[in-house]
């Protein structure tokens, strides 16, 4: 597994608010904007698949691959020859939340792919994070 890009901050936000806003996947580009649109396709529980277009690119077929209430939200973006990871954790801290976001990716093409779409990630991770906490703590 290689390791993309990273993030970890702190939010008076409940984590159910981040939560909810992981799963609203018609919002995902208030707070990613590298992302045009996310469909999903059936109802939200793992296993479910969709369809994500970033800005530039081609559609990107994906699945969610964890799903826990209030704790995880995680979808595999799926690419020929490799696996995009995109783990997204809450938990409670003091009277708000801790966050942690992790992009990696695994499979046999991992270095070409890393090699063409894995230097972004180092900072849009954070970045996408910062407007997220932004966005549910002014909800």
């Amino acid at each position: 597994m290689k390791p993309l890009g990273s993030a970890h901050a702190f939010s008076t936000a409940t984590p159910h608010e981040f939560f909810s806003r992981w799963c609203d996947h018609s919002t995902w580009s208030k707070w990613s904007p590298d992302c045009e649109w996310v469909r999903l396709d059936g109802p939200l529980t793992v296993g479910a698949r969709g369809v994500l277009k970033p800005k530039g690119g081609p559609k990107v077929k994906f699945v969610i691959s964890r799903l826990i209430a209030d704790r995880e939200y995680t979808d595999t973006s799926l690419l020929p020859g490799a696996r995009l990871l995109f783990r997204h954790e809450v938990k409670p801290h003091g009277t708000g939340s801790e966050l942690l976001v992790d992009v990696t990716m695994t499979g046999p093409l991992t270095f070409l792919w890393s090699r063409l779409m894995g230097g972004g990630f180092k900072t849009s991770a954070s970045e996408d994070l910062s407007r997220l906490i932004t966005l549910v703590e002014k909800s």
